[in-house]
């Protein structure tokens, strides 16, 4: 049921004309599953999931598994604003066979009650109606404006222990993924690869990071060697896979990241991007290429 290692928040590609394109997506998730990465979460934030529709995310998951890439493997973004989409988009990966589904609140309504959010997701469960469903609540408040406070999260695990498995806490807060790790028997994910080492050594069993996209390999030698106990190690080489990620976070890290991918696999549809993102200015995308080189070998 667990996914252990570094899980990868894919990209999604979009050609010229604004599709997505499946050959480069399934190119990516085959890349990053032979590199070091365990799992792959489509659509998330970092893939754009809310410029995606409905039944484009449906087709990309499919041609996923038509590729095969191995549906175990896939925790894919489901969340909506409301249930009869959500519901929809969560029995076909049940159907699929992917290992979990990452579950937004809904977003648009601010300022609800935790009972509220709890109807939001005991209706869910009683819509999908399979036992094989396992939701991974996803808390991004910084960006989705709706956040998942622990009580609320204690008590649907506590009443949903099947169902609601566990979470990716993309909040940033060390102080609130230590107080998620202390839930028993839910499954944590940070949404970074800064607090690794620490979440580790309460219970994580690896994180989900957006850079695994480009980072990929290190990152997961860093959780790796964490999970064999090698610390000394893993504090040595975390130190790099830090400073990479904070010289990401300096630029918007969705142009930059398909900017570079664009320039490493030759591949410019990579650069594309829906409105109402735009595509990095070139002298920042260079200012940030050169960085990654004179400071990390990393050449793009």
């Amino acid at each position: 049921m667990m996914i252990k290692g570094l899980i990868a928040p894919l990209l999604t590609p979009f050609d010229d004309n604004l599709n997505l394109d499946q050959s480069l997506y399934n190119d990516l998730a085959k890349h990053l599953l032979a590199t070091g990465v365990s799992g792959l979460a489509p659509f998330g934030t970092t893939g754009e999931a809310l410029s995606v529709s409905h039944s484009e995310r449906k087709a990309a998951l499919e041609g996923l598994v038509k590729a095969g890439i191995d549906p175990a493997v896939m925790i894919p973004g489901t969340g909506l604003c409301n249930l009869p989409d959500t519901i929809d988009l969560c029995q076909h990966a049940v159907g699929l066979g992917c290992a979990g589904v990452m579950v937004l609140p809904p977003f648009y309504f601010k300022g609800m009650s935790d009972s509220g959010l709890y109807d939001y997701y005991a209706q869910l469960i009683d819509g999908v109606n399979d036992q094989r469903l396992k939701i991974y609540l996803y808390h991004i408040p910084q960006v989705s404006g709706v956040g998942l406070s622990i009580d609320l999260v204690k008590k649907l695990h506590a009443d949903f222990p099947k169902a609601i498995v566990g979470i990716k806490d993309s909040s940033g807060v060390w102080d609130n993924t230590k107080a998620l790790l202390e839930i028993y028997g839910l499954i944590v994910y940070p949404g970074a690869e800064l607090p690794i080492i620490e979440a580790i050594r309460l219970g994580a069993p690896g994180c989900i990071s957006a850079t695994a996209n480009l980072n990929g390999t290190d990152i997961a030698e860093v959780i790796d060697l964490c999970l064999a106990g090698n610390w000394e190690l893993a504090e040595t080489k975390h130190k790099k896979v830090c400073a990479v990620r904070l010289m990401f976070q300096d630029y918007a890290p969705i142009p930059a990241q398909k900017a570079l991918l664009a320039r490493s696999t030759g591949h410019s549809a990579w650069g594309n991007l829906r409105a109402p993102m735009r595509p990095m200015d070139k002298n920042k995308l260079d200012a940030l290429a050169d960085g990654l080189a004179s400071e990390f070998g990393m050449h793009f």
